[in-house]
């Protein structure tokens, strides 16, 4: 066997792991112009992942009206996408180490615009939630692909540091872009048209991805189904339970059955990870004292945005009455923020290194979050809403590509799918149930009043998020900070 090549991202190639027998050698790019193309591929087609996360939020009130959706049933709308995206994602990963992440990655794209499509054509609720979870279906495949292209593409340190950079700044710059596109296009044509948009966008990445991204190295093995099954039923029937708890009460046998039925299939996940030969998620992962920091802290402080951005872009259109245009554009402060600090990242990580950077990120979130609970009906835009959001998009800048590099870097090479995908998968899931406590949250205020309970269900859902940020800063202090993390543990 000879030694496969890993390209580093500043024109040199490194020696990586042994290429196994039977697989396909990973070509390393000739330039590093060629390098720049390919993570322009892979952030464009992760920014149609992200950017779908948050597309639908200024077009809520439109769904609302149009398809008849309660206020708890359109949290389903965004739900379905994400319990399904992170559900799946570690299955998604499995399948990249198995069949090569750029044809998994290709077929990621294919599924995403299809059912995209399907999506904007939707004419009844369940039309629409089915077609969300099977979009999801195809950002489980697509997310994990191309965040494992990246990381085998460029060696640890500058170069990937760098890359991260531009990756994480796609997620926070998607999350926040997906609002003003939603807005735009729900303002001018219809919230479908968001959708439809990611069709030939779709269609343009696989013809560039075909192209120009080079294969992984294929490795032996199975699909860990039953992990991926459990993680997924688990994780909905949590978020099933929590969700009619505000409804029907949290001591209601339709309450409590899926809340413990959801426990007891994630304890069996568990079980059946610690058994399988080739599990989705190697518990191994979870042995660096900074990867299960990242990944505690990831699940907090998505889950914390998830809420910020549904229950913010529902308050400027309830109770300011904006258009759909103008709620997406009230984000504007955040994006240009988030994007002023993220490009300044790979220097601040040379110079302070990334738990100063992580923590100052999280704090900066938590102040913003807190100070934009305090909403009401009188909340002025530009001293309640703006000001704060420049916090928060400060805080998302800083924070995203340190948490990012936490949860992957260290790990084995026949890890690194698994290791991208639980990443992935705590982003996702960690919003799904995040949003579905906010939402029982924000469900048990009322004032008698359309306006006003929208209000007081913002600041309310929001205070919920300030908590959640406070949790993940102290689970980045107590397991990413501490200067006595061991040496050998980040290589386990």
């Amino acid at each position: 066997m000879r030694p496969a090549l890993k390209y580093d991202g500043t024109g040199d190639v490194a020696m990586a792991e042994s290429t196994p027998p039977m697989a396909t050698r990973t070509p390393a790019p000739a330039a590093p112009a060629r390098a720049a193309l390919i993570l322009a591929i892979i952030c464009v087609s992760y920014f149609m992942v992200i950017l779908d996360n948050s597309i639908v939020f200024t077009g809520l009130p439109q769904i609302r009206v149009d398809m008849g959706f309660s206020e708890t049933g359109l949290s389903w709308i965004t739900n379905a996408y994400v319990l399904v995206f992170g559900g799946l994602l570690l299955l998604g990963a499995r399948a990249g180490d198995l069949f090569g992440h750029r044809r998994v990655f290709l077929f990621s794209l294919v599924v995403f615009a299809l059912t995209s499509l399907l999506v904007g054509a939707a004419q009844t609720q369940w039309w629409l939630i089915g077609a969300r979870a099977l979009q999801g279906v195809g950002a489980a495949v697509l997310a994990p692909s191309a965040l494992s292209l990246l990381t085998r593409g460029f060696a640890e340190g500058r170069a990937r540091n760098r890359a991260m950079a531009a990756y994480s700044a796609v997620a926070g710059l998607g999350a926040a872009l997906g609002l003003v596109v939603g807005g735009l296009v729900a303002d001018l044509i219809s919230w479908r048209a968001g959708f439809f948009l990611n069709v030939p966008v779709g269609i343009a990445m696989v013809a560039l991805a075909a192209r120009f991204l080079p294969e992984t190295e294929r490795q032996g093995g199975r699909f860990d189904l039953a992990g991926a099954l459990l993680a997924t039923a688990g994780s909905t029937a949590l978020v099933f339970g929590i969700v009619d708890a505000s409804d029907i009460g949290w001591a209601a046998p339709a309450t409590l059955i899926p809340l413990v039925a959801g426990g007891v299939m994630l304890a069996l996940f568990v079980a059946v990870e610690r058994r399988a030969a080739q599990p989705i998620v190697p518990l191994r992962l979870f042995a660096g004292r900074e990867r299960s920091g990242a990944y505690v802290t990831r699940m907090l402080y998505m889950g914390a945005m998830m809420g910020f951005f549904f229950f913010t872009a529902q308050f400027v259109q309830s109770v300011y009455h904006w258009t759909p245009l103008q709620a997406g554009l009230a984000f504007l402060p955040m994006t240009l923020v988030n994007f002023a600090f993220a490009v300044q990242v790979p220097r601040l990580l040379e110079r302070a290194g990334r738990p100063r950077v992580l923590t100052t990120g999280l704090a900066l979130t938590m102040v913003g979050v807190a100070w934009l609970s305090r909403l009401d009906l009188h909340t002025p835009y530009l001293t309640g809403v703006a000001l704060p959001m420049m916090l928060i998009g400060a805080g998302q800048g800083l924070a995203l590509a340190p948490m990012t590099s936490s949860g992957v870097d260290g790990v084995a090479p026949a890890d690194a799918g698994a290791a991208s995908g639980l990443v992935n998968t705590v982003h996702q899931i960690g919003s799904a149930l995040s949003l579905s406590v906010l939402t029982a949250v924000a469900a048990s205020v009322s004032t008698g009043h359309e306006a006003a309970d929208i209000a007081a269900r913002s600041g309310a859902a929001l205070t919920g998020s300030a908590v959640l940020l406070a949790l993940a800063l102290a689970a980045t202090l107590a397991l990413i900070v501490p200067p006595h993390i061991r040496p050998h543990e980040r290589s386990l």
